[in-house]
């Protein structure tokens, strides 16, 4: 096993290629993906174990806590968590920290990515995409340089009951997004969507992508698509689809990406 380890989950690219780009401050890292049930859950052995993930409805994304819960973590390890968000970081950070303790943790705004909710340009504090890509960059190496130093947070993540509350209700409103879901005469069946998707809720079909309700919310499908063929609604034709450049749509489907 690598001397350092980061679980990720990522459904448009952001959270790993901020992952990415820690790792490669680390050195010898491997980054385990989160979208699935993560292939490898004991890492007792490894020096550093951090969590780089989205905040999702005001918390965790969906089935992340379950994941989480499965890890095995070395009792003198260091633990770090990373949360990214486009308005508010949520609760997700303090639902980690109850399960796997973190010695430090913070939080950094990117691009929105629900796109039936917000443009992906809607950042708080607001800066523009571009910008917004080079802050991440540098909080990611400053995150790194915190990790090596041993930074501990002088406290706690904060509990936030209201995006608690949030997160519990994010289900339904999921359940009920995934009924939405349009493809168009654009999709020429290339497959790509069916193999992101990290529920396997997606399949071809006569010719096109047939999408089930076994659905988290990702967006993989619909940013990564090729042909923009995708929809939820009338106003995700509208709105500008993002993914982040620097990450692929096969790399989304890896289990492991190992760093040096």
């Amino acid at each position: 096993m690598s001397e350092n380890v980061i679980f990720c989950y990522s459904g448009t690219g952001n959270c790993l290629d901020m992952a990415k780009t820690i790792a490669r401050e680390l050195g010898d890292t491997d980054i385990i993906l989160m979208r699935r049930e993560p292939a490898v859950t004991d890492v007792r052995d490894a020096k550093r174990v951090g969590f780089v993930f989205p905040c999702y409805g005001g918390g965790l994304p969906g089935g992340v806590e379950e994941s989480l819960r499965k890890i095995q973590v070395g009792l003198t390890a260091y633990t770090f968590g990373v949360c990214q968000y486009a308005g508010y970081m949520g609760s997700g950070l303090h639902k980690l920290d109850s399960i796997i303790p973190l010695r430090y943790w913070t939080a950094v705004s990117h691009q929105c990515t629900c796109i039936w909710l917000l443009p992906h340009s809607v950042m708080l504090p607001p800066v523009t995409p571009a910008m917004a890509q080079r802050r991440a960059d540098k909080k990611a190496k400053q995150i790194a340089q915190a990790v090596l130093s041993g930074a501990v947070s002088p406290k706690a993540p904060p509990k936030k009951p209201l995006n608690q509350l949030e997160s519990s209700v994010w289900p339904k409103i999921v359940a009920g997004k995934a009924q939405k879901f349009a493809v168009s005469d654009a999709c020429v069946a290339c497959g790509q969507c069916a193999r992101i998707c990290p529920r396997g809720n997606i399949r071809i079909e006569g010719g096109r992508a047939v999408i089930g309700g076994n659905c988290i919310q990702c967006l993989s499908c619909l940013q990564y698509c090729p042909q923009q063929a995708i929809s939820i609604g009338k106003i995700t034709d509208r709105r500008e689809h993002y993914h982040n450049p620097n990450v692929t749509a096969a790399e989304l489907t890896e289990s492991v990406i190992h760093i040096d």
